[in-house]
């Protein structure tokens, strides 16, 4: 399946984890799934849903002053609980919580609005569906036995029931035909594909659904088999995966909104956290968690507009870029233009005397300090043969470094051309 471009253009979404959790401020589903509280504890937080300043056209204002090209809202966790009125069961917020309402079209309305691309999360596990512990995973992971022993994936006494199983994948794939025929995602973020075989899911079926009815739809590699690009959580890979990839993060430590989570990371660190993905050729998908009523704290807010500010400020080294320089040239990430004839250095401390790129076979015709257009003097000391020197960049002067990471254009005489070998030996 082939990439769509835009996805590897946006460079940053917005990932919304918004559901009946935010009640009681407990981890979405996995609460009832691991005991934290009772199942009946948690489903009572239905009640309590409201949705009352529930305003997407303020989350998609705010998406977009981050800096954000797109946004994935989860339309059904774990939990089973639709944000929409889905005509494949009840349990969702229309019927069952004073919401009342379709909460996934006016969202998806607000980011078309703003130009940004609409994405939907949805877990192929339901752990409310009665259907859905009917059969067991062949050969779990080392990391997943439990799915083997837990009353809300496993069928009781390892019994297993082809026919509880095929009414559940009806009713998986009914829900996701809703999200595509009704709002018409750009992107579908799947998950819980941990819990079944890749068989078991009849992947193949559901892709067809979904690109039959939409083929430029993107989807994540948890459609095991049919995704288009990968998805670490929580951590930077040190090295990229192959192809297309996003960094899921948390503004705080939670997905959800847990009041209890005052972790909250600072502009700084999101601003190297973006600059280390997009560098390695990644998408950073920036997790907050909206109260009950739908309301962005404000402490997850100002970090979202303070990063969109340091974006916007070096947008040429964002948008339309591509992963930058090998490790061991810079001692910091990079971006490359899409003509691959500007490279930008990220510096997230403030240069002393000199910046230093090696291996550089390029000369180097000019360069500026993004978001000022400061020039800067630089020279090429040393190499031999076909081995090039170091190039010593002069650092800029204290006007121009950026509070959180100074951004550096070079421009080359012809297409970025890099040395990666030994020497003379």
């Amino acid at each position: 399946m082939p990439m769509r471009s835009w996805f590897s253009d946006a460079k940053l979404g917005i990932f919304v984890h918004y559901g009946i959790y935010a009640v009681e401020g407990v981890p979405e589903s996995w609460a009832f799934y691991t005991g934290q509280v009772s199942h009946e504890q948690y489903m009572k937080q239905l009640g309590g849903f409201t949705a009352a300043r529930y305003d997407p056209r303020g989350w998609a204002a705010l998406f977009a002053r981050a800096g954000a090209r797109y946004a994935v809202l989860t339309a059904r966790h774990h939990d089973g609980v639709a944000l929409w009125d889905t005509e494949h069961g009840d349990l969702d917020v229309v019927r069952r919580t004073p919401a009342g309402r379709d909460l996934v079209g006016p969202y998806a309305t607000a980011l078309r609005e703003q130009g940004l691309r609409v994405g939907l999360y949805y877990s192929h596990s339901d752990w409310n569906h009665p259907d859905y512990a009917s059969v067991l995973h062949p050969s779990p992971s080392p990391t997943h036995q439990d799915v083997l022993t837990s009353r809300w994936v496993a069928p009781r006494g390892g019994v297993e029931d082809p026919e509880a199983w095929a009414r559940y994948l009806a009713y998986r794939d009914g829900q996701v035909g809703e999200l595509v025929d009704r709002y018409r995602p750009d992107l579908l973020w799947f998950d819980g594909e941990w819990e079944r075989a890749e068989e078991q899911w009849g992947t193949d079926a559901l892709a067809a659904r979904v690109l039959g009815a939409h083929p430029d739809t993107v989807c994540n590699a948890r459609l095991i088999g049919h995704g288009d690009y990968a998805t670490p959580e929580q951590g930077v890979p040190l090295r990229a995966p192959d192809g297309p990839w996003e960094l899921c993060l948390t503004v705080n430590d939670s997905w959800g909104f847990q009041p209890g989570d005052t972790n909250h990371k600072s502009v700084r660190q999101l601003v190297r956290y973006f600059a280390e993905t997009i560098g390695t050729g990644g998408n950073l998908l920036l997790g907050v968690g909206p109260r009950e009523d739908g309301t962005v704290t404000d402490e997850q807010a100002e970090r979202l507009e303070g990063l969109g500010a340091w974006i916007a400020a070096h947008s040429e080294a964002v948008y339309g870029t591509v992963a930058g320089l090998p490790a061991g040239h810079h001692y910091g990430p990079s971006t490359l233009s899409a003509d691959r004839r500007t490279l930008y250095l990220f510096c997230f401390d403030p240069p002393r005397e000199y910046v230093a790129v090696r291996g550089l076979r390029n000369r180097v015709k000019r360069v500026s300090v993004v978001g000022t257009g400061a020039p800067l003097a630089h020279r090429v000391v040393g190499g031999l043969h076909d081995v090039p020197g170091v190039a010593w960049i002069d650092a800029p002067a204290s006007r121009d470094v950026d509070a959180y990471a100074t951004v550096l254009a070079l421009e080359l005489d012809g297409e970025l051309d890099v040395y990666e070998g030994t020497g003379r030996t």
